[in-house]
C-alpha cells in the first residue's frame, strides 16, 4: 500500500490512454474497489481530446526512422506531459470532481517505439520500450500522485512488454461458461483469448498486427490530409477489396511468428502504408479500392491470427471488439463475415465503452501499482513470472 491507497478503501482515478492511432488522449475518470482480480470498476466520466493534425504528424515522423531526431524525443516528452496534464483537468471537470478528490491518475504514455527482440546485429539495440509524457510534469501539472512507464518492468523479467490491456480484460470481461476473445483495434490490433472460467495462468494474448494504422495512413495520403481516418468505414464500403494483394501482405514475416509477441509504428507505420499505396497504384486501384484493401487487411490478419494460434487450442463463443476499429462497420462486417462460428460484438454491448476501455485498463493497472499487486499477466507477454509493473511521480 502506498500512500493511504490500499485494497479495501473505494478510490478515485483517472486512466489516461495515447494508443499508436496518434489520434489523441482518452481520460477516463473511475471509482475503484478491491484489487488485482477483486477489483471492480466504475466508469464515472469518459473524456477524448484528439490531437491537432500539425501534432500527429510531428508524432509521425518521430516514430519514423530518417525522419526524427533526439531534440524532438526530448522536446516532446515535456510537451505531451503537459497535453495528458490538460485532459486530466479537463475530465475531472466535466466528471464534477476536483482534483483534491483524485488519488492518482494512471498514463500509460504515448509510444514510439517498441523492441521486442533484440536486434542481434547491434548489441546496442538489446529489449526495450519507449513511452513519452514525462510523468513528474504530468504530477506538477495536476498535483497528484502519477503511475505511469509500465512497459520496461514486464521487460525486465522477460517479457515483451506488451499487450498489456489482457490483465484489465481478465478482470472485467472473464465469464464462467463462455469462451471469449477481446478484440482491441487502435493503431495496432491485440486480442485476449478467454476460455471460460479463465484464471491468470489461462489467459492467451498477443498483437494480432496492423489495426487501424494503415488504413488510416491510407485514407490520410489518399485524402491530401483532409481525412485522418475512414469514418464508419464508409470510404471502403465504397470499393473492392483486392485479394490477391492482401494475400501478398500476410505473407510479412510477423504473422507467422508464434506468440508472444508484438508489433507497433516501427513495423507497420508510415512507411509500410506508402509501400503499400505504391503497389496498389501499380496494380491499377481505385482509392475507394485501396481503402478496402486496406481495411480488408486488418480484417484477415485477426481473423488467421485467431485460426492459426488461437482456435486450435481455445473454445470462443464470442469475439468482443473495442477501440476506433470498433466503429468502423466496413471492418466489423468483414470479420464477421470471416469468423462465421463467433458472434462479433462490440464491448459496448456488454457495458463497456469501447472508446473508455483501454483508459480504464490502465487505471486498474495503476491502483495495482500502489497496493503492491503484480500487475502483468506472463501467460500474455512471455515473461518469466509475474511482477508489479510501473513508475511513481509524486505532486
Amino acid at each position: 500500500m502506498l500512500f493511504g491507497i490500499g485494497k479495501d478503501r473505494p478510490v478515485i482515478a483517472i486512466g489516461l490512454m495515447s494508443g499508436t492511432s496518434l489520434d489523441g488522449i482518452d481520460a477516463a475518470v473511475v471509482r475503484i474497489t478491491g484489487s488485482g482480480l477483486q477489483s471492480r470498476i466504475e466508469l464515472l466520466h469518459f473524456y477524448s481530446r484528439p490531437y491537432p493534425e500539425q501534432l500527429r504528424e510531428r508524432l509521425k515522423e518521430l516514430c519514423t526512422t530518417g525522419q526524427s531526431n533526439v531534440a524532438l524525443v526530448c522536446g516532446m516528452n515535456a510537451y505531451l506531459a503537459e497535453r495528458f496534464a490538460e485532459a486530466a483537468l479537463e475530465a475531472a471537470r466535466e466528471a464534477g470532481i476536483g482534483m483534491d478528490s483524485v488519488d492518482f491518475i494512471s498514463s500509460h504514455g504515448q509510444t514510439v517505439w517498441h523492441i521486442p527482440e533484440a536486434d542481434s546485429a547491434d548489441p546496442y539495440l538489446t529489449r526495450s520500450t519507449l513511452q513519452l509524457g514525462d510523468l513528474s510534469v504530468l504530477a506538477k501539472r495536476t498535483g497528484v500522485l502519477v503511475v505511469g512507464d509500465f512497459r520496461p518492468a514486464d521487460m525486465a523479467v522477460g517479457g515483451q512488454g506488451a499487450p498489456l490491456a489482457p490483465y484489465g480484460d481478465l478482470i472485467l470481461f472473464r465469464h464462467p461458461a463462455k469462451g471469449r476473445l477481446l478484440q482491441n483495434i487502435g493503431g495496432i490490433g491485440n486480442c485476449t483469448a478467454l476460455v471460460p472460467g479463465a484464471g491468470p495462468d489461462d489467459v492467451f494474448a498477443f498483437d494480432t498486427g496492423p489495426g487501424n494504422m494503415v488504413i488510416d495512413q491510407v485514407v490520410y495520403q489518399l485524402s491530401e490530409g483532409r481525412e485522418s481516418y475512414d469514418d464508419g468505414g464508409k470510404w471502403a464500403a465504397q470499393g473492392q477489396p483486392d485479394e490477391q494483394l492482401v494475400a501478398e501482405m500476410m505473407a510479412h514475416r510477423y504473422f507467422g511468428m508464434a506468440p508472444p509477441k508484438s508489433t507497433g509504428r516501427e513495423v507497420f507505420g508510415k512507411a509500410y502504408a506508402a509501400e503499400f499505396i505504391a503497389k496498389a497504384k501499380g496494380l491499377g486501384l481505385a482509392d475507394a479500392d485501396i481503402v478496402a484493401t486496406a481495411t480488408a487487411f486488418t480484417a484477415r490478419t485477426i481473423s488467421e491470427g485467431y485460426r492459426q494460434f488461437v482456435f486450435p487450442s481455445c473454445r470462443i463463443d464470442e469475439v468482443i471488439v473495442s477501440g476506433g476499429g470498433a466503429r468502423n462497420r466496413t471492418l466489423l462486417a468483414q470479420l464477421a463475415a470471416l469468423l462465421p462460428d463467433q458472434q462479433v460484438m462490440t464491448s459496448r454491448e456488454l457495458g463497456v465503452d469501447d472508446d473508455a476501455k483501454e483508459a480504464v485498463i490502465f487505471a486498474l493497472l495503476g491502483h495495482d501499482f500502489l497496493c503492491g499487486v503484480p500487475n502483468n499477466l506472463p501467460a500474455a507477454t512471455g515473461a518469466s513470472r509475474p511482477t508489479v509493473m510501473g513508475k511513481l511521480a509524486l505532486p
